[in-house]
């Protein structure tokens, strides 16, 4: 089995061919592109490291058949699909939680397609998934260092751009609309309706920015909306006094905004309403929360003991 990043490219390309041969109302179309956008993002694993696809074992079997040194006639067993996407979510950044939604619905109808008897491409139409699927593709080349045209071919690649563009405009309009309408209804309450609306929001956004809320304002109302995320790439850690500060970029997932009722999900949504930028999540611990230690102060000793001691073997009980 190889693992190898040009094999699986070039395998991913054949098979994204094979699906082009259909006509876009075929099931066999959705199903060549489940199997190429499969392969394209194991090809952006592999370009890492192909060991990245061997499934965890205790002996390293498959590990050190990534590495081409393992038994001759062992064959490897690489990660399940759903982990390959998983991986391309915390690997790339511009790899994001809608790409990997999107993946994921078209790998859940293969599946049925393989394993079922019901017919899942046919009740699953282009509108629904191929502007996702687009897009996917087009984050994934670019992580392999390559373009829609290489991935694609130049007749496909220039049918994806100009999806993409057009529902990202589909998009913007839909956000602005949104926007528009929130305005409308929070502009007509009472002037001291809606500045208590705002002091309360305000407020609140001040008590949930210790809890993983970040405060942005409402491009509806103007007032303090809450931005919720996924953290990803390293923590910074730093020491203050008495205490550790932990710093991490966040990527937006959602807003809300309470005085008016707003709420955008996904990057696209945020996108559109210029709230899309990645911002530091900080957290503060003291030094026993954060290593785990125990207080000799706060602490008890015989506590502590009889709890470690019954999450031990049978070799620590004495009685």
């Amino acid at each position: 089995m190889s693992w190898e990043r040009d094999p699986l490219f070039a395998k991913s390309r054949l098979f994204f061919e094979r699906a082009f041969e259909f006509p876009r109302e075929d099931p066999q179309f959705g199903l060549w592109c489940a199997f190429g956008l499969e392969l394209l993002a194991r090809a952006a694993l592999a370009s890492i490291s192909p060991t990245l696809l061997a499934e965890p074992d205790d002996d390293h079997k498959h590990l050190l058949h990534s590495l081409g040194r393992g038994a001759e006639r062992s064959s490897g067993k690489s990660i399940v699909s759903a982990k390959v996407f998983a991986l391309c979510r915390t690997l790339f950044d511009t790899f994001r939680e809608d790409d990997q939604k999107s993946c994921t619905a078209l790998l859940n109808r293969r599946n049925d397609e393989l394993h079922g008897g019901g017919a899942p491409f046919d009740e699953y139409p282009t509108s629904v998934w191929l502007a996702g699927f687009y897009r996917a593709c087009n984050v994934l080349a670019t992580a392999l260092g390559e373009t829609l045209e290489t991935v694609l071919g130049k007749d496909e690649a220039e049918i994806a751009s100009k999806t993409l563009a057009s529902d990202q405009n589909d998009t913007k309009q839909r956000v602005a609309s949104a926007i528009a309408a929130h305005k409308r209804v929070f502009d007509v309450k009472d002037p001291a309706e809606r500045a208590a609306l705002q002091k309360t929001s305000a407020e609140q956004g001040e008590k949930l920015a210790h809890f993983r809320h970040h405060r942005a304002g409402c491009p509806s109302c103007k007032s303090t909306g809450l931005l919720q995320g996924e953290a990803f790439g390293k923590e910074h850690v730093s020491h203050g006094d008495h205490e550790i500060i932990v710093k991490q970029s966040v990527a937006p997932t959602s807003f809300t905004c309470s005085p008016c009722g707003l709420k955008l999900n996904g990057f696209s949504e945020l996108a559109a309403a210029g709230l899309s930028g990645q911002y530091t999540r900080t957290t503060t611990f003291s030094p026993e929360e954060y290593y785990g230690l125990t207080h000799p102060d706060n602490d008890d000793f015989g506590e502590l003991a009889m709890k470690w001691l019954s999450e031990q073997g049978p070799e620590y009980d004495n009685d």
